[in-house]
């Protein structure tokens, strides 16, 4: 978690410092960049809340497959990609634009490292888990 933290401060510096090397319009920039930044606060932040701070930080905790969990198993990483993604938008910064498709790369290939992980914790719950909810978006038949 630490990591990602430094990973939004690095994206933040280099947006400002290169801040619309791009030159792209205003008006595009600042009401997409600022939604998907602000849409994307809002479900990473409603998915800490419902799986609690303890258990996205590695507690073992039962699994949670209500709410936002119903219809992604990553709900997280979905916001945290949509902030990366308005920064890249709103900064359209030519430094920054690269950094930010390396963070989005990054919060698509963790779930991966920690699929195994969960599978361990959780084992039949969470497999039957994966075969019902998509690992990004929706249900799966």
């Amino acid at each position: 978690m630490a990591s990602y933290a430094s990973l939004f401060r690095w994206l933040d510096a280099v947006g400002l410092l290169d801040w619309n090397s791009l030159r792209w319009p205003a008006a595009v920039r600042w009401p997409v960049g600022v939604a998907m930044i602000v849409g994307g606060n809002a479900l990473a932040w409603a998915g800490v809340r419902q799986l609690s701070l303890k258990t996205t930080s590695g507690s073992k905790r039962p699994l949670i497959t209500d709410g936002l969990y119903r219809y992604s198993r990553n709900p997280q990483y979905i916001g945290d990609i949509a902030i990366i993604f308005g920064w890249a938008i709103l900064s359209a910064s030519a430094f920054a634009i690269p950094l930010c498709l390396g963070g989005i790369a990054a919060f698509i290939l963790t779930p991966f490292a920690e699929e195994s992980w969960l599978e361990k914790l959780h084992g039949d719950e969470y497999r039957e888990y994966c075969n019902r909810v998509s690992r990004f978006f929706g249900r799966r038949r």
